[in-house]
């Protein structure tokens, strides 16, 4: 077949439905001025798409903190959350083309390594419907870029790896989808992401709709393909 159809659509939440990015990072070194530890821009964008419990014990050990992962993870959502209280910074293009999915009758998901407190208000804040099915890094065992993430919310759905459509900003969240067995379109953010056999590029959401979504081509078993 040419033609990409999806009948679902999953989008991941950091970087890619929400720019998030900047809130975790100032978290990050305000641990760091807290407890003494040092920190970077590279440390910090090392970490962008991974698992909460990962990016724990890898803040943990390069801070050189006395304390439990756990700990770390609740300071750091007590400052992303609080950052986020006033306003939401919706990506651009993204609520455009959620409610364009909404219209069509295709069911979205979202699938992020947050914890359920920091995505519960991003999703009262949304001005249209609902996700059909949500999976945070709280509410599964392995995290991205094992595919288990996408794999819940592939059977919460009730859809083929191949029916759906992923949209991922980071090279750890498209691993997981392409794990999965999902195509993933890719529109980076915060860190660049490789080319792959499974990988649609786009520089942005803007301007993309259903009618674009549909006629983007299968990436499977293709060079990776960069979308202007």
């Amino acid at each position: 077949m040419s033609e990409f159809w999806p009948r679902a659509v999953l989008w991941d939440l950091d970087g890619t439905l929400v720019e998030t990015e900047p809130a975790w990072m100032a978290a990050e070194y305000a641990l760091a001025e807290k407890y003494g530890g040092e920190w970077t821009d590279s440390d910090a964008l090392s970490l962008v798409g991974h698992d909460l419990r990962d990016s724990s014990l890898y803040i943990r050990e390069r801070m050189g903190l006395d304390l439990e992962p756990d700990a770390i993870i609740e300071e750091l959502l007590d400052g992303v959350v609080a950052s986020l209280s006033s306003h939401v910074p919706w990506r651009a293009g993204a609520l455009d083309l959620l409610g364009e999915l909404e219209g069509a009758d295709i069911p979205c998901g979202l699938v992020t390594m947050s914890y359920r407190r920091f995505v519960s208000p991003i999703l009262e804040a949304l001005p249209m419907g609902h996700f059909d099915a949500v999976v945070t890094g709280d509410s599964v065992t392995e995290g991205k870029p094992h595919p288990e993430p996408y794999l819940t919310a592939l059977a919460a759905l009730g859809r083929e790896p191949e029916e759906v459509l992923v949209i991922e900003d980071s090279e750890t969240g498209t691993r997981s989808a392409e794990a999965a067995g999902c195509p993933v379109l890719v529109v980076p953010s915060a860190v660049a992401v490789a080319d792959g056999p499974r990988r649609l590029v786009l520089p942005g959401l803007e301007g993309l709709d259903v009618a674009r979504l549909r006629g983007l081509p299968r990436s499977a078993g293709k060079p990776n393909i960069t979308v202007r």
